[in-house]
């Protein structure tokens, strides 16, 4: 599985609109075959921050990715609203197809 975790800073402009900007994007991510998962996130601690966790199946499936046309539209369409070069940690984890349950905690009765 390839594991990616993008931090973007968002003009402040912008920040209000940017789950809009990036929809399209996010849903034709999201339908490709070898997608795991695309999950978007705000920050809590500065609102003009995104934070994108992404996997994919296979480095085969990442570089399909960012060879696609709507990986290109989108880039060109995030320059414009972006107000520093995005910040990513890009990983292979061997035998994993996705989430993992969290062993140190569980849901319990009150």
């Amino acid at each position: 599985m390839i594991f990616i975790t993008v931090k973007f800073t968002v003009r402040p402009e912008r920040s209000d609109d940017w789950l809009d900007l990036v929809d399209d994007f996010t849903q034709a991510t999201r339908n490709e075959p070898g997608n795991l998962f695309f999950e978007w996130s705000r920050s809590v601690d500065d609102p003009h921050q995104f934070v994108l966790v992404e996997a994919f199946r296979d480095g085969e499936a990442g570089r399909e990715h960012v060879q696609s046309a709507h990986f290109a539209a989108a880039m060109d369409a995030m320059s414009y609203a972006i107000a520093s070069t995005p910040q990513i940690v890009s990983t292979e984890i061997p035998d994993m197809d996705g989430w993992g349950a969290m062993g140190e905690v569980s849901p319990r009765e009150a």
